[in-house]
Parts: C-alpha cells; sequence; structure tokens
C-alpha cells in the first residue's frame, strides 16, 4: 500500500498507478468521505444517469407491482 504525505496546503497526490488503473485523468471530480478513523476517496460519476442505467435489469418491476396492487385494489370496490 502507497503512501503519500500531506502538503503544507493539505494536498495529496494519489500514485500514478492508481489513477492509471482506475481511469482518473486530470481534472476528475472526487468526494472525501470521512469514515471515523480514515478517508475514502471516490471518484464521482460524470453522468451519474448513465452510470446507473440498467442497474436494476432483471430485477422485478415496481411500476408492475404498484400497477398489479392497484388492480387488485380496484377489483374490491
Amino acid at each position: 500500500m502507497p503512501s503519500v504525505r500531506v502538503s503544507t496546503k493539505g494536498q495529496i497526490v494519489l500514485p500514478a498507478g492508481m489513477r492509471h488503473r482506475l481511469g482518473m485523468e486530470p481534472g476528475t471530480v472526487v468526494e472525501v468521505v470521512d469514515a471515523g478513523s480514515h478517508l475514502v476517496i471516490v471518484a464521482r460519476a460524470e453522468d451519474p444517469i448513465r452510470e446507473f442505467r440498467g442497474m436494476f435489469a432483471g430485477a422485478d418491476s415496481l411500476t408492475e407491482a404498484l400497477l398489479f396492487e392497484r388492480r387488485v385494489e380496484r377489483s374490491r370496490e
């Protein structure tokens, strides 16, 4: 695990190998999460909508479940 030093300005340099492996280029926005005893650096998605597209593919449709429940309720009336 590589070590980095915090500069007098509070800056750190991420090791080149990690940046390349994660596809981080100059200008990549990251979030720094305070996890108590350590920090977590997470690259923010450029386009979150595209990033999450298909995330629930193959899962049950909540819309279909809602429509089914509404049909059942209507049949009870």
